[in-house]
């Protein structure tokens, strides 16, 4: 089987160039300074400095008279090549992604990893989560958000066909942490390198076992809505532990952490076999529900189905049942033409919503501040069913 490898990218490859003996202290100076900075924050000189360094790296790799000396010089590399035994032919067949930062070392030390493996006849990218610097603790979060929402969905693209790797040598230390838990909660197998060493060792799979009690699907759902900021209150969140919430006074949103359960579990809730019931959503028993269990609506159909719903009801509260007020992104409509439908209702008072680009829909009445959810399934069967 193919593998996966997610690679946490540093600039070790970057300072490992000075030469403490020929080197001015503005090298040091430089490098410290705008270890955070983006290429616009960065002077000329500064960024004179860090162009140089990354001559002297690709000259470190490209004229390297053995693998060892590409080791010392990368700690990304490192790990990979201790991965594949030293020999990177074994990895042809793989996919490597590289975790960079939002800075312009770091964007750097990524393109020259990215290069090399290029050059070696390995697929490689780069991804680097918008604002992920350790610049502040809020640009670290919301990095480390993007990063986590990114992951996820790249779990479920490779999940059964690739076996998953997280390479840990190189990147920070604050982000390892983190990834190395992602890791662990995926399912991936986690290599490490001692420094002075070329033997890596690999943390195995570990069965983790995810205490979902403390799960609220709907609340947890809503808070990581990706389109509206939902707060939930405290009282509602009963027996769901600290270590997952951020509050602020009597309401609360799903921290980093809580993120990175829900986004592990979410699939468990998402496809069951009666659909979650949201806040302001109510279902038809003899017709929404009906058609929600009916045999050709898929694990995915159901998946899709609810991350719709979140967004949905999440506008719905924040928008206090507007639906002209709603995100153009939620193709929300109203059907046309008068004719009587199923209970009396008109066609044009029934409006209906997209599921991502399936072509299925759900057909909705707003009454009352809240949406009643009449039929779903594909698009001829909800169109002329409404």
């Amino acid at each position: 089987m193919p593998r996966l490898v997610v690679s946490t990218v540093g600039t070790s490859l970057l300072t490992n160039q000075i030469d403490v003996y020929t080197d001015s202290e503005e090298y040091f100076t430089h490098i410290q300074e705008t270890a955070n900075d983006r290429e616009e924050e960065i002077k000329d000189k500064a960024k004179k400095t860090i162009i140089d360094l990354k001559i002297r790296a690709d000259n470190s790799l490209y004229k390297a008279k053995n693998t060892k000396q590409i080791r010392d010089a990368s700690a990304e590399l490192n790990g990979i090549y201790g991965l594949y035994d030293g020999n990177l032919e074994q990895g042809k067949s793989d996919i490597h992604w590289l975790i960079a930062t939002d800075t312009y070392q770091g964007q750097i030390t990524a393109q020259i990893v990215k290069d090399f493996l290029d050059k070696e006849g390995i697929t490689a990218y780069i991804q680097s989560p918008k604002k992920l610097s350790t610049l502040s603790t809020e640009r670290f979060s919301y990095g480390i958000d993007e990063l986590l929402e990114w992951w996820d969905a790249t779990f479920l693209a490779y999940k059964d066909s690739h076996k998953i790797y997280f390479n840990l040598v190189g990147g920070f230390k604050a982000l390892q942490g983190y990834v190395n838990t992602i890791g662990m909660l995926y399912g991936a197998e986690i290599i490490y390198i001692f420094e002075g060493n070329l033997e890596f060792i690999t943390i195995p799979r570990l069965p983790i076992h995810i205490d979902y009690s403390a799960i609220k699907p709907a609340q947890f759902a809503l808070m990581a809505s990706k389109s509206v900021d939902i707060y939930i209150k405290v009282s509602e969140l009963e027996n769901v532990p600290d270590s997952l919430l951020s509050k602020a006074g009597d309401e609360a949103t799903l921290n980093n952490w809580g993120h990175l359960l829900w986004n592990r579990c979410k699939r468990n809730f998402f496809t069951g076999d009666v659909p979650v019931g949201f806040p302001r959503l109510i279902y038809e028993d003899k017709s929404f529900i009906k058609d929600y269990q009916k045999n050709n609506v898929s694990e995915q159909n159901k998946f899709d189905l609810h991350e719709v719903l979140t967004e949905v009801s999440a506008s719905m509260i924040k928008f206090n049942g507007n639906t002209t007020r709603f995100d153009s992104r939620l193709h929300f409509t109203r059907y046309e033409g008068g004719q009587k439908c199923e209970g009396g209702v008109r066609k044009n008072q029934i409006d209906h919503f997209y599921i991502k680009n399936t072509g299925w829909r759900v057909s909705c009445i707003t009454k009352d501040g809240n949406l009643y959810l009449r039929h779903y399934g594909e698009h001829d069967y909800v169109n002329d069913n409404p």
